[in-house]
């Protein structure tokens, strides 16, 4: 610190004593007597931290941002180059992480009281300033902002909470059916790699005819603009149904509408958009690049592969989808999932692939719809679990009418 009598340098360190403090304490005061006053205080209290002083805000601005450290910063607000409470505006804007303690005359009660409502932490009269009350106002100005930086934090996760929870409604709706005679088991489990939500979705939507349509999807990639595109496809689906547009055109769409949202051309999706009519005794599948499909009939358990045609957005203007017929028993159903539930790694060089997945399926064929898909999700993961567990998000679709649930 430049001490009465010795030329003052612009910005200069002394030391405390008897016992640390994890932070530096930056005087910012243009008058020396003040400054020696705070350097004797500090010198006789329990603390012991370097302390800098700065004679504007200009030097303490520059000071903060390239100090790697803590800081505790002890403002007076009667600067050359500011004035007032817009001193604590400017520093807390320059320096949203620095404790402020004020310093103010005698007269400045107020003043004081006006600074700790614009974002000080504390405020100390200079006339009645003693090492103890010193120490403790650093003290708790520093645990004061640390309380702050844990309650912003807090706040951010509670947003994001938030934001999970919307995203997860635009992807995972409740199924739109008008009746009970057909059911739909859903289940979806976030990867472990990724909090929030990414691509999967899946939508069931029973139109006036009887006829029940599903769809389910994976977007590539992971965050939060795959999560957004993998709500837009599903809700364009959904209105797709509703407004009456066939499969095939409804996959095309998809397409265009993926290529248009997009915000960054390699993103791909695979869909499986599927029909059951009224009448029960068949499905009809469409699949543009997505995992094929479970069917059980009774305890059976047996893997489909209909046609499959290009996933949307490889080669857009390019893919040729057909739909595809598969019988259905009276009491059968069948279950749709995204590729997380088979990719898992099983041991350091496999995965579970389709052919574990529909052997871990036969094992669990007598059980009913919850219990199945709960059997398989779990399955899956404790296969997955001594070698990362599942790394990407798994969604499962179980679909039939009333009499296979």
């Amino acid at each position: 610190m430049a001490l009465p009598g010795v030329p003052a340098q612009d910005v200069t360190a002394v030391r405390g004593s008897v016992r640390a403090v994890d932070a530096v304490l930056l005087l910012v005061e243009d008058d020396a007597g003040d400054a020696l006053l705070v350097e004797e205080m500090l010198a006789d209290s329990d603390l012991e931290s370097t302390l800098t002083w700065c004679k504007t805000l200009a030097e303490a601005q520059g000071f903060l941002l390239t100090c790697p450290q803590p800081v505790c910063v002890l403002l007076d607000l009667h600067l050359p180059d500011v004035h007032g409470v817009d001193a604590v505006t400017r520093i807390v804007r320059s320096a949203p992480d620095a404790a402020i303690v004020v310093l103010t005359g005698m007269a400045e009660g107020e003043t004081g009281l006006q600074a700790v409502a614009t974002g000080a932490q504390d405020y100390l009269v200079k006339g009645r300033l003693d090492p103890e009350t010193l120490s403790r106002a650093v003290r708790y100005a520093l645990q004061r902002k640390q309380v702050e930086r844990a309650t912003a934090a807090l706040r951010a996760n509670e947003l994001m909470a938030q934001e999970n929870a919307r995203l997860e409604r635009g992807l995972l709706p409740v199924p739109l059916l008008r009746g009970e005679d057909f059911g739909a088991i859903a289940r979806y489990e976030p990867g472990r790699v990724h909090g929030l939500l990414s691509g999967d979705f899946y939508d069931v939507v029973q139109t006036a005819d009887g006829s029940v349509h599903a769809v389910i999807g994976d977007v590539s990639g992971h965050g939060a603009a795959e999560a957004a595109l993998g709500v837009c496809l599903r809700v364009a689906w959904r209105t797709a149904v509703l407004c009456g547009t066939q499969p095939l055109e409804q996959v095309r769409l998809l397409e265009e509408i993926l290529v248009a949202e997009r915000t960054d051309h390699h993103l791909f999706a695979t869909v499986t958009s599927l029909v059951f009519p009224p009448g029960r005794h068949e499905v009809r599948v469409v699949r543009a690049g997505h995992p094929g499909l479970l069917v059980r009939h009774g305890t059976s358990v047996n893997w489909e592969e209909p046609h499959v045609g290009m996933a949307l957005g490889l080669m857009p203007g390019m893919g040729r989808w057909t739909e595809a017929v598969l019988p259905l028993p009276p009491d059968g159903s069948v279950v749709l999932f995204t590729d997380g539930l088979f990719e898992g790694r099983t041991s350091p060089t496999t995965r579970l692939g389709e052919d574990g997945l529909l052997e871990l399926a036969r094992r669990h064929g007598e059980l009913p719809a919850q219990a199945f898909v709960d059997a398989l999700v779990e399955g899956a993961a404790r296969g997955a679990a001594p070698y990362g567990g599942l790394a990407d998000d798994v969604a499962v679709l179980h679909l039939g009418w009333d009499d296979a649930l």
